[in-house]
């Protein structure tokens, strides 16, 4: 999936002298506060992390409540997803004119009508809402449907996610990965199939005619092997001769 990424930084952490006692704890406590949103510093919404402390040696900082600052080696997984970008979520609420969508178990993703493609037609089937490829009749979208969707934008304040199913590359995970593996399976047979047809050729006997005479050739280990011929005309013209 688009949109996650790797970051390994350097950070300085700021503590009240209270929480010395624990210092671990203490960096705990303040990047887990970070965790599911959005930072401007980052550039992304923080989902997970792990660090380690740089430094043993902590600075007081001035002031009325003289906090300390540590520094720490942070590596950090951000969700920073971007217009066309491709994302998964599952799909949780299915109507008429929208589909909603939970992506990494926090972000909304929405998509509304003018931005799901023609070829997904509205169903109320056996009870439930689905868009149903009028093209792919396997290709379903329902509720529990895992999907992947294209960003249009990012509410950073909500973490809501406007997406579309207008890319032929979005839909149902499941139908368009079967998909490309049985584009793959095709790919390969028709290579093999060519690939037989290219033996069956070269294997095959051939019939060449130089100069009247008719003569076959076949292969053979040391190249072209003339097995027989007929030559009839050349007889003909021999005892015409002869006579004379």
């Amino acid at each position: 999936m688009e949109g996650l990424k790797v970051s390994d930084t350097n950070m300085k952490v700021f503590l009240h002298p209270s929480k010395g006692g624990d210092i671990d704890g203490a960096i705990h406590h303040q990047l887990s506060s970070m965790i599911f949103k959005f930072d401007d510093n980052l550039d992304g919404v923080l989902v997970a992390y792990k660090f380690d402390v740089s430094s043993k040696d902590a600075k007081i900082l001035n002031g009325v409540h003289p906090y300390f600052t540590v520094s720490i080696r942070a590596t950090l997984l951000l969700f920073s997803p971007k217009p066309n970008m491709l994302v998964e979520g599952k799909v949780v609420k299915v109507t008429r004119g929208s589909i909603s969508v939970i992506v990494l178990g926090f972000s909304c993703a929405f998509i509304k009508d003018e931005d799901i493609r023609e070829e997904f037609k509205y169903k109320y089937k056996r009870g439930k809402q689905v868009y149903i490829s009028r093209y792919q009749k396997r290709h379903v979208i329902k509720v529990g449907t895992m999907i992947r969707l294209s960003v249009n934008s990012l509410d950073v304040e909500t973490l809501h996610i406007y997406g579309s199913l207008r890319p032929a590359h979005t839909g149902s995970i499941r139908f368009l990965d079967k998909n490309v593996e049985d584009d793959g399976l095709t790919d390969r047979s028709n290579k093999r199939r060519r690939e037989n047809e290219g033996e069956s050729v070269m294997q095959e006997p051939s019939t060449t005619v130089i100069q009247g005479l008719n003569t076959k050739v076949k292969p053979s280990s040391i190249g072209t092997e003339a097995f027989s011929f007929n030559n009839d005309h050349y007889i003909k013209k021999s005892k015409k001769h002869k006579t004379r």
